[in-house]
């Protein structure tokens, strides 16, 4: 190509990285698999990168935490690309809108409020998106919710928490933690009737269950415990456990299959023991 036609060599890193993802997205001259992407393709990639972003830092792993983000950034990138050729919005309306918004929400750093603390700041913040959602529901021409905004495609436990939280804000909460053991017991029974009837209907079980799911999560929430949280760490110390049991099993020539729950299970409490210094 001429030398007046060529692009502008990039001046930043964020600049290096878009003019890469229009030269990957090019008809002509691009990857082919980039440029068959769209944004219901590219969605689940999105929402991988972001919980490899999390596994990182539960990992305290900075490194691969510098890797993650950069994978995620380029899910934005990739994203405003596909927007820009749709002639919808760019990156730079993307970088616009949410400075725009951080400037609204925190009138106390970029205007003259004032708030008392980190408490404060959270409920002028909660109050400020109630405020824009509200307006969002009005404009669309429907009635404004506690519960807009809350996006379905959460991972269940944290669509429940976040759902709780915003029910709480309006009044229709439990004042402690204690009453909702006596609910987690109610909805156990009530699994527990249907596990024993003489017909299980697989859509009542799975109705009770997830009664037993959202009251649980609705326990994690009133002892600050994070359930997304609490059963990654869970999930983790499963995974660390039966490596374990896989590895003494190991030693001896066997492998799970071959052992029977009643020797795995043995192994399954040294490798507690191990893990306590016991």
């Amino acid at each position: 190509m001429p030398p007046d036609d060529r692009p502008p060599e990039p001046t930043t890193p964020i600049d290096r990285l878009r003019q890469v993802m229009r030269r990957l997205r090019d008809p002509a001259s691009g990857c082919p698999w980039d440029v068959e992407q769209s944004f219901a393709s590219i969605a689940p990639y999105t929402i991988e990168e972001a919980y490899e972003v999390a596994e990182a830092i539960q990992n305290d792993d900075m490194p691969a935490l510098k890797d993650e983000l950069g994978d995620l950034l380029l899910q934005v990138v990739f994203h405003a690309q596909m927007a820009s050729e749709a002639e919808k919005f760019d990156f730079d309306a993307v970088a616009e809108a949410i400075a725009d918004k951080m400037i609204r929400r925190h009138p106390h750093v970029f205007g003259d409020a004032t708030v008392d603390g980190t408490a404060a700041q959270s409920s002028a913040w909660e109050a400020q998106k109630a405020v824009e959602r509200a307006a969002k529901a009005r404009a669309a021409g429907i009635a404004p919710s506690a519960l807009d905004g809350v996006t379905v495609g959460l991972p269940a436990l944290t669509r429940a928490l976040k759902l709780q939280k915003r029910a709480g804000r309006v009044g229709f909460d439990w004042r402690d933690a204690l009453p909702i053991l006596d609910k987690i017991a109610e909805e156990l029974g009530e699994l527990q009737a249907e596990m024993a009837a003489p017909t299980r209907d697989p859509a009542r079980l799975e109705d009770e269950l997830g009664d037993l799911l959202f009251a649980c999560v609705n326990l994690a929430r009133h002892l600050a415990v994070d359930p997304e949280t609490a059963l990654r760490g869970t999930n983790a110390k499963f995974e660390r456990r039966f490596r374990r049991v896989e590895a003494l099993l190991a030693v001896a020539g066997q492998r799970p299959e071959q052992a029977g729950l009643e020797a795995m299970e043995a192994l399954w409490q040294q490798a507690k023991r191990e893990e306590r210094g016991g």
